[in-house]
């Protein structure tokens, strides 16, 4: 079975082929990173033109790569949510259109679910019951799933998300975006004692909150300066030396993993899934990775970092478990939303 999947969930437009929901035939990204990064964040309406100027070259490619064409496709799959409204909907009404006319199957995929479905496209696959710590620059989640389309939330962040806090503490700095792959080149540099910051303990849960640390972070870096809490964040760049921004940067990043390691090893020692993997853009951190296998009693696998961040092959593989479940959706039902819930 061949399944296209489409993702446009933010600021990448993502097509992918997927045989049999575990062997990629094509994963065809193209990234707006360049164009955002002068505005040092994701322009809503920016990424949503950028969109419609690709899909449609980036889903020919797609199927060009792969080798096969509209005739060969079984279904297709795309993001219905969550993410930024304009831009998911120009990968639904793709979609749409597109099933519509070629009498297509249509499975529409959740954005957040599908990212652990980026270690079904590894050898060896996961065991279920499995576990599942997703973070990236929208979310925050801990899953556990039973089988491929059983699953539950056993934790969700309660404010800004693992990889949005990484934006925002880079941007205090004066790092360039996206913050996570700036903040990631200096901590080795640095040292991640120099700052003592604070992890979020929510008793009795298994939720995660960044607020706090991302406050404490601004507060000490205002101390340095030997400035006020009246200091804006916008007059840090420039006041720091490279000394500071590089120990901030080792500090912040080990409490931020800290934090997230914490919380899966308790959901851990609480359900004892067969298997732990980590999932989502902020997944692809060799030393959230080092911190997982360490202290995780379980021989992990990683998904290679072409399928951590934004792909279509993680929702064609979660598209080709909705396709033998028979879960399809009418194209002219469709709905897009930015807020869909697991």
């Amino acid at each position: 079975m061949l399944i296209l999947g489409l993702e446009t969930s933010c600021d990448e437009t993502a097509a992918a082929v997927v045989k049999d929901g575990r062997h990629v035939l094509s994963n065809i990204v193209a990234s707006q990173i360049d164009i955002h990064a002068q505005y040092g964040g994701v322009v809503p309406e920016i990424a949503a033109r950028s969109h419609i100027e690709v899909i449609l070259p980036v889903i020919n490619e797609a199927l060009s790569t792969a080798g096969v064409t509209w005739d060969d496709i079984d279904g297709i799959a795309v993001t219905a949510g969550p993410g930024l409204f304009g831009s998911l909907l120009i990968g639904t009404l793709t979609a749409r259109t597109i099933a519509h006319i070629r009498h297509k199957p249509l499975y529409a995929v959740n954005h957040v679910v599908a990212h652990t479905f980026a270690n079904m496209l590894i050898d060896p696959q996961p065991e279920f019951p499995l576990l599942a710590l997703s973070v990236s620059g929208g979310h925050s989640h801990l899953l556990l799933f039973e089988s491929p389309l059983k699953y539950r939330l056993l934790g969700r962040t309660r404010d800004d998300a693992g990889g949005e806090a990484f934006d925002k503490v880079a941007k205090m700095m004066g790092l360039p975006y996206p913050g996570g792959v700036s903040i990631d080149k200096l901590a080795p540099e640095g040292d991640d004692r120099a700052y003592k910051l604070p992890i979020s303990r929510l008793d009795g849960t298994l939720d995660f909150s960044f607020s706090g640390l991302k406050t404490a972070v601004l507060r000490t870096l205002q101390t340095e300066i030997g400035g006020d809490f009246r200091t804006h964040s916008s007059e840090l760049p420039g006041r720091l030396t490279d000394t500071q921004i590089k120990n901030m940067a080792a500090s912040f990043q080990r409490t931020i993993y800290e934090t997230l390691v914490g919380q899966l090893l308790r959901a851990y020692n609480q359900y004892h899934p067969k298997s732990v993997v980590i999932a989502g853009g902020v997944s692809a951190s060799r030393r959230l990775r080092a911190e997982v296998s360490r202290q995780i009693p379980l021989e992990m696998n990683y998904a290679p970092m072409q399928l951590c961040t934004d792909n279509g092959a993680m929702i064609a593989a979660m598209g080709y478990e909705l396709a033998k479940a028979k879960l399809t959706t009418n194209p002219l039902e469709l709905k897009t939303d930015p807020s869909l819930a697991i």
